[in-house]
């Protein structure tokens, strides 16, 4: 419940506060006074969209705060808290700020929040209805969603929803898969042969390397084996001079040279020492240069064949990968992919008896939902229409049809359309096509009472919608406001005295000027208070005495007592 509205510097009102309670709340004043202020204000902690044209003229910024008690509100401390707010005491302060220049700031429990996070927060607090929701009552969308919420069909919706959005899912998916099963086809034959062609080959991980190494090594085998001889000459040499001349000769005689030293000096003796392992390793190493020298022999069939089969690996490398491991990488995902599009069949058909079991389904779950609707719409439509009886209807019934729409929607498949027949005799027409605004402000306010006792909104904001009604009509809609008042907290913003005197509370927007700049403010009214501004809005003036004696006649008809009667 909202216990407090604050507004600074929003069109003519300057600074006020306006305390709100349980029950029913009007706001009255004179025309251009701001009373339509309080409905923006409101607006504005909704998160509805910011008018910099709503700034006070010659102020910085305007500012609207509201005051939540939410002891009671399932669900909106956690929603504050998620944004990074915090409550005390029970209550939240949300708050919303527009600059001269356009910027715009939100505030829920104290944390700067988007706007849109405002919205969300607060939206399910407040309904507002003013009198272009008078026609949003004209859309089919709003008739039917208010036949579902009088009807409590919120379950049984999201049930079918869910089935038809898993049906049209599949159905999509089906098309999908039935549109491409070409494409699938060609592609499944390009993996087969691409698949075909290194199976055939079998290359195994890294023999593309070993074979351009085999393929250099035979085909410079000539060049490799004189590249070995002449260094085992050079290593071992042979019998005679040559082997003097040698590494291993220089060596040894070296050795032997430091050998007949070794006695005299131990320095000597350690440097014979690593002369003759040096002369072991360089015996070592000329041992298996003349071993790799012997070895390499040329084979022009090996290496035709070598080069053979790197030419085919050549070929898939330059179709399936950079290297051979490149290709079997390529190979293993092809296969998977085949296995997959080989199941396309199996998919479609799969898909097929899932779009037809959903379809099935959300026809049987659609026909559940108009059954309800039905008993709902008769139920709903007599509640409506006694109500409409009490605010000086007497011959009016409206009718909620419900028909096929041709084809199931998100909503199910049901057209549904309120018509009204305003008087005995006439025919019922939809509301979009007969009925006045005063006629529509009554319908609307029958719903909302209908409504209200399940309705999980806890303040109804109503701007004027008593628009074109006058009279006992008027004296019935303060009295249905009065009994709406009962379940929620309502604030009701009237021109109609008849609806102003069934106020728990009743709030008048002055105006006052300073001979340049108009400001308005609250005030919350006692008894006198409300008589003259009562009899203001009868003849004009507060100080008629036919017009006060009318006034307090208002007043002692709308008692507690009568007021909460049914």
């Amino acid at each position: 419940m909202l216990e407090e509205i604050r507004i600074a510097d929003l069109g003519v009102i300057e600074s006020s506060t306006l305390e709100l309670g349980p029950g029913l709340t009007v706001v009255t004043g004179e025309t251009g006074a701001g009373k339509t202020m309080v409905v923006t204000a409101l607006g504005l902690l909704l998160g509805s969209r910011a008018d910099t044209g709503a700034v006070r003229t010659g102020a910085r910024s305007a500012r609207v705060e509201g005051v939540v008690a939410s002891a009671e509100l399932s669900g909106f401390e956690a929603a504050v808290d998620e944004a990074g707010g915090t409550v005390e005491d029970g209550r939240v302060l949300l708050a919303r700020t527009i600059s001269a220049e356009g910027r715009s700031r939100a505030f829920a429990g104290g944390a700067g929040v988007p706007v849109s996070r405002l919205a969300a927060i607060a939206d399910p607090l407040v309904a507002v209805h003013g009198q272009s929701d008078q026609h949003r009552l004209l859309r089919a969308s709003a008739q039917r969603d208010a036949l579902d919420r009088y009807g409590d069909l919120a379950d049984p919706l999201a049930t079918y929803r869910a089935r038809f959005e898993a049906w049209r899912a599949a159905e999509l998916e089906l098309a999908e898969v039935t549109a491409h099963a070409r494409e699938r086809a060609q592609e499944a034959d390009l993996l087969r042969f691409g698949l075909g062609e290194i199976e055939a080959l079998d290359p195994q991980p890294g023999e593309d390397a070993e074979l351009a190494a085999a393929e250099s090594r035979l085909g410079f085998a000539d060049t490799l084996r004189t590249a070995a001889e002449s260094a085992r000459e050079s290593l071992s040499g042979g019998e005679g001079p040559a082997e003097s001349s040698s590494a291993l000769g220089a060596f040894g005689a070296a050795r032997r040279a430091l050998d007949g030293a070794r006695d005299h000096d131990p320095e000597a003796a350690a440097l014979a020492d690593r002369l003759a392992e040096l002369s072991y390793l360089l015996s070592d190493l000329a041992a298996d240069v003349a071993s790799y020298a012997s070895g390499v022999e040329t084979d022009p069939a090996r290496l035709a064949a070598v080069s053979a089969r790197r030419a085919a690996l050549t070929g898939l490398t330059c179709k399936y990968g950079d290297t051979i491991d490149d290709v079997l990488a390529w190979a293993q995902r092809g296969s998977l992919r085949l296995l997959e599009l080989d199941s396309t069949d199996d998919r479609i058909a799969s898909l097929r008896a899932d779009v037809d079991r959903l379809g099935e389904e959300s026809r049987s779950l659609a026909a559940e939902l108009s059954a309800a609707r039905t008993s709902a719409a008769e139920r709903l439509a007599d509640a409506v229409t006694a109500e409409l009886g009490g605010l000086a209807m007497p011959h009016a019934r409206l009718r909620i049809q419900v028909s096929d729409a041709g084809e199931l929607g998100p909503h199910g498949g049901d057209e549904v359309e309120f018509v009204l027949a305003a008087n005995t005799g006439s025919s019922a027409r939809p509301l979009n096509r007969g009925a006045s605004g005063g006629e529509l402000s009554r319908v609307m306010l029958a719903l909302e009472v209908v409504l209200a006792a399940s309705s999980p909104v806890p303040t109804f904001v109503f701007d004027e919608v008593d628009a074109g009604v006058g009279g006992k009509a008027a004296v019935e809609v303060g009295r249905r406001l009065a009994m709406l008042a009962r379940h929620s907290q309502v604030l009701v913003v009237t021109h109609l005295p008849q609806v102003a005197a069934y106020a728990d509370r009743h709030v008048v927007v002055e105006k006052a000027s300073d001979g340049h700049v108009t400001t308005s403010g609250l005030t919350v009214l006692d008894d006198a208070g409300r008589v003259r501004e009562l009899s203001r809005m009868l003849a004009g003036v507060e100080d008629s005495s036919s017009a006060l004696a009318h006034a307090r006649e208002l007043l002692a008809a709308a008692t507690p007592a009568l007021r909460h009667t049914t």
